[in-house]
């Protein structure tokens, strides 16, 4: 019978779009006040889970990692550490997270930070960073997920009035989560999520923080630029959403995926 190749996944990120917006928020991460709280926050929940783990890893490969912290601190725990990013600075590995990584040896451990909520075949990018853990290796991606940016969202529907246009990503939830590291062939995959809420008094401050950290729209098929008078309602209905303070509550949801490379054992029954 002859084999038939699958259909490739739905352009629904624009891969140039998605590199040129890396490298754009990688150059503003080098401005002092540049916000990096959702990588901070990951790289903190990362290294409080390898604590309480019995996973002492040797060598890890790290994607993702803007200025190196989570690097830097498990190379002070005498762990080997390779750098890689779609958008890789010198010192670094480039990598196309939708194709095979390009290391020839196995890592006891892989992280990635905030890069796979954009590419198109995350089932392929899960399956890769499988294959390229060592026996008993274990990876750990966390990404911001379904839940988030709602103040966001309802400011855009109320400037597209009666027209809306997609203009914030489609994100990825607990359950979908967990269905694609079984997908990928990690053993013991755990899943979860947690919010972090950020306070902010205008419209312009919410959208800098997004394209500091990289969470501009890069969908293939984006909304028009907002005009003059969108703008103008925008700017409204986040005026009318601002607590007595003035200030509107926005919420980030950091999904974490964590799994082994072990053998998967049968469900018991």
């Amino acid at each position: 019978m002859a084999q038939t190749t699958p259909p490739a996944p739905p352009e629904i990120f624009a891969r140039h779009r998605r590199l040129a917006q890396r490298a754009r928020m990688r150059r503003l991460a080098t401005r002092p006040d540049a916000a990096r709280f959702l990588a901070d926050d990951m790289i903190e929940d990362m290294l409080d889970r390898l604590s309480f783990l019995r996973h002492a890893p040797q060598t890890a490969l790290i994607i993702g990692d803007v200025d190196h912290s989570l690097g830097t601190a498990l190379a002070a725990q005498g762990v080997a550490v390779t750098h890689a990013d779609p958008a890789a600075l010198p010192g670094e590995t480039g990598v196309d997270q939708e194709a095979p990584l390009p290391f020839a040896q196995g890592f006891d451990f892989i992280a990635v930070l905030g890069t796979l909520d954009t590419v198109n075949d995350l089932p392929g990018a899960l399956v890769h960073l499988r294959r390229a853990l060592a026996p008993d290796g274990l990876a750990m991606v966390s990404f911001t997920a379904a839940g988030s940016l709602p103040a966001l969202r309802s400011v855009m529907l109320a400037a597209d009035a009666d027209r809306p246009a997609p203009r914030v990503h489609p994100q990825v939830d607990v359950r979908a989560g967990g269905q694609l590291l079984q997908r990928a062939g990690f053993a013991d995959p755990v899943i979860d999520s947690r919010s972090l809420a950020v306070r902010y008094r205008s419209l312009t401050r919410l959208v800098q923080d997004l394209r500091d950290q990289g969470l501009s729209n890069c969908l293939a098929r984006p909304g028009a630029p907002l005009g003059k008078a969108a703008l103008a309602r925008a700017q409204e209905a986040f005026a009318a959403a601002a607590d007595a303070e003035g200030r509107v509550t926005e919420t980030f949801e950091i999904l974490t995926l964590s799994g082994w490379a072990k053998p998967l054992r049968a469900p018991k029954f």
